[in-house]
């Protein structure tokens, strides 16, 4: 086993220029820490099981909710955290180039185990190993 050291996120989010996109920076146990750019809308999509963290490195993020009592949008701005919860039916936007850290268990799909149809700019897919 390698001994492990600093993984820089400037570095990490530097490797790679795709879109809604993730890369697998580091592990926490059974969840990847994931990093990603993105720009314009995701899709809506729901995680039946498990909670989704965002942590906002630039830029900021805006998440749409449908929950029981109507839907919403959260803002987050740089340095912003959110989470959310399992079966919520939700769709992330950036209204101009945005930078996110994502924290979920390990073979999470970046649609979700529900979603509208899969648009050509969203890679699903349960994130990339860094280059």
């Amino acid at each position: 086993m390698e001994p492990m050291e600093p993984i820089s996120l400037s570095a990490a989010l530097a490797s790679f220029t795709a879109l809604w996109s993730p890369r697998i920076v580091t592990a926490v146990n059974d969840y990847d820490v994931r990093v990603a750019k993105v720009e314009g809308e995701h899709l809506w999509h729901v995680h039946d099981h498990t909670d989704e963290f965002f942590l906002v490195l630039d830029g900021e993020l805006h998440i749409s909710l449908r929950e029981t009592e109507g839907e919403r949008t959260v803002v987050l701005p740089k340095g912003s955290v959110f989470t959310v919860p399992r079966g919520t039916e939700h769709k992330p936007y950036a209204p101009a180039p945005t930078a996110i850290l994502v924290l979920e268990p390990t073979g999470t799909s970046t649609v979700g185990d529900r979603h509208d149809d899969v648009p050509d700019h969203v890679d699903a897919t349960t994130g990339h190993a860094l280059a």
